[in-house]
């Protein structure tokens, strides 16, 4: 019906290249045109002013013989001011695009080791949105926005890398345990010495006080009952320290059968070589 009465529609974000007689005529805007098609004009085609995007897969070979994929995504439109060259001048934009994309990726990508791949797409992304906004541009169409959307590369080495990174992980894990463990001894060994220290302090504190007891003992002995020596108290307190300790043994359920000399003579020979100790250990003194 537009046709019947010259008149033509354009979308909103849309223009149309207009012809006369086959030859450029003008860029209509959005809106109603009238197109006398008897005078020799028409439309050509219509160009869309919308953000565009194209995804390009690259297959390609890092410095240390690596070969990956990287995926870059294209965001485009084309220039309204320019709209007649991006309609003329390229027959397939997608596929100019691309091979550009291609182009840059593969003059990079070798540059660079894996690793370093993954560590620079930005500045990747930013060599190849320059390369295109340069070539594009010629052609009416601006280059918004470059993004390396995904560096993947081949599955082996994708489970080589996990497999070293897995083995280093262990590894670290492993000195930790061992230094672990090594602390753990460490404190072990001087909790253990200092034991054995404050055994020690006790046990001579312990005898201290048994001195100090038997001392007291005799002193107090002999003042109370006259006529008694330090030798009668003494002979007194080891038969009984003798009774206590075969009533201790006797008295523990996991007691040993033990032989010893028994009798009241024994007790007064144990009494006597104490006393022969004692006055050995101090004439040698």
């Amino acid at each position: 019906m537009g046709n019947l009465f010259c008149c033509v529609q354009v979308d909103q974000s849309t223009v149309a290249i207009k012809e006369t007689f086959g030859k450029f005529d003008e860029v209509l805007q959005p809106g109603c045109h009238c197109l006398p098609w008897c005078l020799g004009r028409k439309i050509a085609g219509h160009l869309t002013l919308r953000l565009q995007q194209l995804d390009v897969r690259c297959e390609t070979k890092t410095k240390d013989n690596v070969f990956v994929n990287v995926v870059a995504s294209i965001q485009y439109c084309a220039i309204a001011d320019k709209a007649n060259d991006a309609f003329y001048k390229l027959s397939n934009t997608r596929n100019q695009i691309q091979a550009y994309v291609f182009d840059v990726i593969r003059a990079s990508v070798p540059k660079l080791l894996l690793d370093d791949v993954f560590e620079q797409k930005n500045e990747i992304a930013k060599t190849v949105e320059s390369e295109l906004e340069k070539a594009m541009s010629a052609y009416g169409y601006q280059i918004v926005q470059t993004l390396i959307t995904d560096i993947e590369p081949d599955e082996h080495v994708k489970r080589a890398m996990n497999e070293i990174n897995a083995a280093a992980r262990m590894r670290m894990a492993a000195n930790d345990k061992a230094e672990a463990e090594k602390i753990l001894q460490i404190k072990r060994a001087e909790g253990e010495a200092e034991a054995k220290y404050l055994s020690g302090l006790g046990i001579a504190r312990q005898r201290q006080a048994i001195v100090d007891g038997l001392r007291d003992s005799v002193l107090g002995f002999s003042v109370n009952v006259p006529g008694t020596t330090a030798k009668d108290v003494m002979d007194m307190v080891l038969v009984t320290q003798y009774f206590d300790t075969l009533k201790e043994i006797g008295a523990s359920s996991k007691s040993s059968s033990v032989f010893i000399p028994h009798g009241p003579g024994a007790v007064r020979d144990v009494a006597a070589q104490i006393r022969d100790g004692l006055l050995q250990g101090s004439a040698a003194h």
